[in-house]
């Protein structure tokens, strides 16, 4: 069962959220869902998108009657026509995008990369990286005009290290790494802010498989110095920090969420 969401509140501290718009991409579950939930806990009007429907109503009506303000809108972000209607959609409702969470992501790839072939590779790159930045970039140049904005970029630290069977999943999140470092420094004179965060085993249905399994999971939890596998939750912390006051002097960065993992031995 998924865990209570907090309640929403209006506060004046360094994480509040009042006032702003964030759209998060594939937000009806998993590490989406627990970003949506807390930006909107701490002020936020947030856009739940992904492909279903149904799925992205039953996530905003669930943070509605916590007290929040949430749409849901259907997006596949590898359409052009379905992005801009996104965007559209968010501005009808809202009237702007202050924060930007890039968190859709596939990995219909499993294998070596010396059998990846050129349709398959496509597919990863598209998947991950091109349909981020190209949202990305239709949002940029209405923060510039506001002089503020946000953007956050879902990688994983299968960009930071080799993983037998998703190196083509990892090189593209490794790309999304330099994307933020390029976006950041060229829309930092705007006053916009672009990170990355890189999440390592997160108990969602995406990576069930890693986590689902007693004896993969004990020796993952064995090799955490937490001691412990991630919850969705313990990504959308970090999210909430990259968005407010709080983040206001970070961009460009990849701030790791793994309990430890790649710096244990």
């Amino acid at each position: 069962m998924r865990p209570s969401m907090p309640r929403m509140t209006n506060g004046n501290g360094l994480f509040d959220l009042t006032g702003k718009t964030a759209l998060i991409t594939g937000s009806s579950r998993g590490i989406g869902r627990a970003i949506a939930e807390g930006m909107a806990s701490v002020g936020a009007a947030v856009v739940i998108s992904s492909r279903h429907q149904e799925a992205c109503d039953r996530v905003a009506a669930a943070i509605r009657a916590a007290g929040g303000k949430a749409i849901g809108v259907a997006c596949n972000v590898g359409s052009a026509k379905q992005r801009h209607e996104l965007i559209e959609r968010t501005h009808a409702a809202f009237g702007s995008v202050n924060i930007l969470v890039n968190n859709v992501g596939a990995n219909p790839v499993l294998g070596p990369l010396s059998e990846l072939n050129n349709d398959a590779f496509d597919t990863v790159i598209k998947n991950n990286v091109k349909s981020a930045l190209w949202l990305s970039n239709l949002v940029l140049p209405e923060m510039a005009a506001r002089k503020e904005g946000a953007v956050i970029f879902l990688s994983s630290i299968a960009a930071l290290r080799a993983s037998a069977g998703i190196n083509a999943y990892g090189a593209a999140k490794a790309a999304l790494m330099q994307l933020a470092r390029g976006l950041a420094a060229e829309w930092g004179p705007s006053n916009i802010r672009v990170n990355c965060i890189a999440p390592g085993l997160i108990k969602t249905d995406f990576a069930r498989a890693l986590w689902d399994d007693p004896e993969r999971a004990r020796r993952r939890i064995a090799a955490t110095p937490l001691g412990r596998l991630g919850e969705p939750e313990d990504v959308a912390g970090v999210a909430v920090l990259l968005a407010s006051k709080a983040g206001s002097y970070i961009t460009g960065q990849t701030i790791v969420v793994d309990g430890g993992v790649t710096i244990a031995d």
